[in-house]
């Protein structure tokens, strides 16, 4: 064969040409292109924040922040037990792109505003940038949202508290392997669960026994184990150990004051599916270090003080992830062409995508109201509403997540499951908030909880839905059937997530009626509570899916 005749023959081989194809979606502002948000959080108190989160969405929607979202999770972090010479380290090493991430959070405040900054929507505010920078990865929002969390459990001892806030609170991140005297910030990480136990704390054998006396803000010994530690790398830990009086809340050092290692000994970190960027670990007590936190015996109640925060942000991590979800399956489907249109131009593509926004803005806005009640959080009627609040929305928006995710994906075809695209990190991150922090069932006991000790819970409940009533009568009658679960006292165990699961809806409804688009209302209610449709796109006819689709990313209008 000529030379000619061979290039001929191989010229049909160049099939490589790119096109039809979706660009990356990065370099855009995701504040200003998120309508929702924009309108939730003026209305909910946080207006005089505008122009930082339009800044902030500018940062969160960058390529290089992208970037570093997929970094950290593709080079998970490394476990280093002892050094060259056999001293034993108990080091865990992250990638630079993760400490980049935790800088510019802690550096924003996303662990302190409310606390530092304390006023009318400072919540809210804090609320919409963990929203916005959870879009980007949310591994690196475990340490976060741990030492955001601490705050109120750690006031429950004066001394510790003046002794550890002061750098908790700052927003300097110093990652480096040293006591935390010589450090200008501190994170925070938590150890409560071990592996015969579970959720069931009173089940725990770790035992703490007095240095000296035994008394609130007293030095203890620590033995045992713990089956979950998350980000051992932080530089101390709440955690639960059997004292004399019972079940009591200690705080764990890295480091002994005066630089000794303290007994805390990793023994292995979790190989998990998702929440790769961040390490969780095993870990031995050999005789640890910590400062009992309030009474003995009160170790429960007191670390659930910062157990209703951790909750709240994996409610809040669940609605962004949806966000980012659909965003990813918008931008794909408005460039992506078949059969002779793009994707978002087909009637039942529009009705999934349509489908899955009036998801997301239903997480949202019930996530958004919460934040709201803890910024007012001194008024007992808002202070009820979020007590059970949370676990319904913990529930709902956590379980909502892993499907969601799984819908979106498809949306993007064969490429929505490969580790390039943010949509395959999603489906395996979405699972991790419905079990983290308490799983379904711990939520759905929390809530019968909460409506058994605490009467004003129920009317708070029942104030809040009463604000749209006579606003649609699908609502009314949706919520009338609610109080009628909530008289039969012998099933209600039972039928826990039957109950909460109708408590969700009917909060996400009313919560879209006042804040919501009202189309987006119109659709929720038609498609979840007037009949229930099951998967996404099943929306019913007259709802303006297309409309929706260009408010979500209004670039694409």
């Amino acid at each position: 064969m000529s030379e000619q005749s061979r290039k001929d023959y191989l010229s049909g081989a160049e099939t490589h040409e790119v096109f039809n194809v979706s660009e990356p979606l990065e370099n855009y502002n995701a504040y200003r292109e998120d309508v929702f948000l924009q309108q939730l959080t003026q209305s909910m108190g946080a207006n005089w924040a505008e122009s930082e989160l339009t800044s902030w969405g500018k940062k969160t929607g960058s390529a290089q922040w992208i970037q570093w979202g997929f970094l950290a999770n593709a080079n998970p972090p490394r476990f280093h037990s002892h050094d060259a010479y056999g001293r034993r380290l108990d080091w865990v090493e992250y990638h630079p792109a993760y400490h980049s991430l935790m800088t510019k959070a802690l550096g924003h405040g996303l662990h302190s505003i409310p606390w530092n900054q304390p006023g009318d929507g400072a919540h809210v505010y804090r609320a919409a940038l963990t929203y916005l920078q959870t879009q980007v990865e949310q591994g690196h929002g475990c340490p976060v949202t741990m030492t955001f969390s601490c705050v109120p459990t750690l006031r429950l001892q004066p001394d510790l508290a003046e002794q550890w806030l002061p750098r908790i609170l700052s927003t300097h991140y110093d990652p480096t392997n040293c006591p935390v005297e010589e450090k200008r910030g501190a994170t925070i990480g938590m150890a409560m669960t071990e592996k015969q136990g579970g959720s069931d704390l009173r089940a725990n054998t770790t035992r703490a026994r007095p240095l000296y006396a035994p008394g609130d803000g007293q030095p203890y010994q620590l033995v045992g184990h713990k089956f979950f530690m998350s980000a051992p790398m932080s530089d101390a830990f709440l955690m639960l150990a059997q004292a004399e009086a019972g079940l009591s809340c200690f705080l764990v050092p890295r480091w002994c004051p005066g630089g000794e290692k303290n007994g805390l000994i990793i023994q292995r970190l979790k190989d998990k599916m998702g929440n790769v960027s961040n390490a969780s670990s095993e870990v031995e007590l050999r005789g640890a270090l910590g400062w009992l936190i309030g009474d003995e015996g009160r170790g429960v109640a007191n670390i659930l003080e910062m157990g209703a925060l951790t909750r709240f942000d994996c409610m809040l991590a669940s609605a962004a992830a949806m966000r980012q979800a659909v965003v990813q399956a918008v931008h794909h489907c408005s460039q992506r062409r078949a059969f002779g249109k793009t994707l978002v131009e087909q009637p039942l593509m529009q009705n999934v995508l349509a489908d899955l926004i009036v998801e997301s803005d239903a997480a949202l806005v019930l996530a958004m109201r919460m934040a709201r009640a803890l910024d007012h959080s001194h008024n007992p009627d808002e202070r009820a509403l979020l007590r059970v609040g949370t676990a319904i929305g913990k529930y709902w928006n956590c379980k909502r997540a892993p499907g969601y995710a799984y819908e979106a994906m498809e949306c993007l075809g064969g490429s929505g499951v490969m580790n390039d695209f943010m949509t395959a990190r999603l489906y395996r991150e979405a699972p991790i908030n419905a079990i983290w922090e308490g799983s379904g069932n711990i939520q759905c006991l929390d809530v019968l909880r909460a409506l058994e000790r605490k009467p004003e819970c129920v009317q708070a409940l029942k104030s809040e839905l009463a604000r749209t009533q006579g606003l649609d009568q699908r609502l009314d009658r949706h919520i009338a059937k609610l109080f009628k679960l909530l008289e039969d006292q012998d099933g209600l165990v039972y039928g826990a997530r039957t109950l909460v699961e109708s408590m969700a809806l009917a909060l996400q409804g009313s919560l879209l009626l006042r804040y919501g688009d009202a189309r987006v209302a119109d659709a929720f209610l038609a498609s979840r509570i007037a009949e229930p449709a099951g998967l996404y796109g099943n929306l019913p006819r007259g709802v303006p899916a297309r409309a929706l689709i260009e408010r979500t990313l209004p670039m694409y209008g």
